[in-house]
C-alpha cells in the first residue's frame, strides 16, 4: 500500500507530507469505484470486459486484473462462474435482536427474497440433531436443504431440520415461496416464541460454496437456530451459511450496573456512622 511520506524539518520544525503517487490499478479501482457510487453501474449490472477496461484506460491486463480483484475484496464487485464479474448490493447490516426468517429480514432492507430447493430428504438424526431437537439418536427427520437469495443474488446456504410429522407436512408446500416459518406458524398453527443463536466464522465447503457459487474456503458466517414453540419444546433446527462478503450481523448490548458502586455506596455509608 502506498502511504504518504512524513517528515520533520529540524530547523523549523514544520512537517513536510511527500504524497506517493498512486498506482495504476488504484487509479482504475477508483474510477470504477466512483461510477458505481453515482449509479452508472447499477447493482446487478455486469462490468465491461477485460478487453473493453485494457482498451478504455489503456493498461496492462495485469493492472485491470489487480484493480478488479481489489474491487471484489471491498466487497463492490463479485465474479459469476461463466457468466462475468457483476456489481454487488452494499452489504446488508442484520440485526441480531429478534427472531425473524429470512423473508422477513430481506423485506426489511428493501431486498426481493426467493429460495433455491436443493433437496428434500428423510434422514437419521446425528447427535447433534437429535440433541437439539431433543429426540433420540438415529429418529428420522425431515432435512431440507436450499438456496436463499436476495435480488436474485445467492446470499445462504440453509440446511433445515424438523421432527418427521411436521417436516412432511412442510415439504407439500412450494418452499420456492413459502418460508418455512410462515408455514409452522400461519399454516400449521406453531407459535414461534425464541430461538438459540450460535455464530461462528468458517470456510466455505465444497457443498457450500458451490450452492452460494464462490470459490471453496471462501469466508462465511455458520449459525446454527434452534427455534422453539411456546410451550418450549424445540420445532426446527437450522445451519445457515451466510456469504462473509454480504452480510454482517449487529446488535446492541445492555450493561449491567456495577457491583462495585453499589458496595462502595453501602461503605460509605457504614463510615458516616
Amino acid at each position: 500500500m502506498d502511504w504518504p511520506l512524513i517528515a520533520k524539518e529540524r530547523i523549523t520544525g514544520r512537517y513536510i507530507v511527500f504524497m506517493a503517487e498512486v498506482p495504476l490499478y488504484g487509479k482504475v479501482e477508483e474510477v470504477l469505484a466512483a461510477e458505481i457510487a453515482r449509479g452508472d453501474l447499477q447493482t446487478g449490472d455486469r462490468l465491461p470486459s477485460e478487453d473493453e477496461l485494457l482498451t478504455r484506460f489503456g493498461v496492462s491486463r495485469i493492472t485491470v486484473r489487480r484493480a478488479i480483484q481489489n474491487l471484489i475484496q471491498r466487497g463492490v464487485l463479485e465474479i459469476r462462474r461463466g457468466l462475468g464479474t457483476f456489481v454487488l448490493a452494499p452489504k446488508i447490516s442484520q440485526e441480531l435482536t429478534k427472531l425473524t426468517g429470512f423473508v422477513e429480514d430481506m423485506d426489511t432492507h428493501g431486498r426481493k427474497a426467493s429460495a433455491r430447493v436443493v433437496s428434500k430428504s428423510i434422514v437419521a438424526a446425528n447427535e447433534i440433531v437429535a440433541r437439539q431437537l431433543e429426540i433420540g439418536r438415529g429418529t428420522r427427520v425431515m432435512r431440507i436443504q436450499r438456496v436463499r437469495l436476495a435480488d436474485s443474488v445467492p446470499m445462504s446456504f440453509d440446511e433445515t431440520y424438523l421432527p418427521l410429522d411436521v417436516g412432511k407436512k412442510i415439504v407439500r408446500n412450494d418452499l420456492r415461496v413459502k418460508p418455512i416459518f410462515t408455514l409452522l406458524e400461519e399454516k400449521y398453527g406453531f407459535s414461534l416464541m425464541e430461538a438459540e443463536y450460535k455464530l461462528e466464522a468458517a470456510a466455505a465447503s465444497a457443498q457450500v460454496a458451490e450452492a452460494l457459487d464462490v470459490p471453496k474456503g471462501s469466508p462465511i458466517f455458520r449459525i446454527e437456530r434452534t427455534s422453539f414453540t411456546e410451550d418450549g419444546a424445540p420445532i426446527d433446527y437450522e445451519t445457515l451459511s451466510y456469504r462473509g462478503d454480504l452480510i454482517r450481523f449487529v446488535t446492541r448490548l445492555a450493561r449491567k450496573p456495577a457491583v462495585k458502586s453499589t458496595q462502595a455506596k453501602a461503605s460509605r455509608s457504614l463510615r458516616k456512622r
